[in-house]
């Protein structure tokens, strides 16, 4: 679990994408007094990408920042979680030209699972 998130911590980096938060689902969970299998989600983005995006369909701003959910199954197991670029251009109708400003969710999702 550890290793997954800190690859895509890296692979951000690399990228020049800025990691705005992790939320510890499971950490809170824990302080509330339950107990949940090891749950992060990162939100990461980039203006310079992002912006182009809301300008041409504005309700994406409801999925942006992009994400990526690392979560641990019950057998220890860790599951990397996003919508897609096609997905969230289907959702908002994204223009095929702006697509490759989404893209890079894929990329990054594969990198963490290697």
């Amino acid at each position: 679990m550890d290793e997954t998130v800190q690859k895509l911590k890296s692979s951000l980096e690399a990228k020049g994408v800025t990691l705005f938060a992790v939320v510890d689902h499971s950490g809170e969970a824990a302080k509330a007094g339950m107990q949940m299998p090891n749950t992060k989600l990162l939100i990461f983005g980039s203006p310079k990408a992002g912006t182009p995006v809301m300008l041409a369909a504005p309700s994406i701003a409801i999925d942006l920042p992009l994400k990526i959910l690392v979560a641990e199954n019950g057998a220890g197991k860790v599951w990397v979680s996003y919508n897609s670029a096609q997905y969230l251009a289907g959702r908002h109708g994204v223009p095929a030209e702006l697509m490759k400003n989404l893209a890079v969710i894929e990329g990054l999702a594969n990198a963490a699972a290697e």
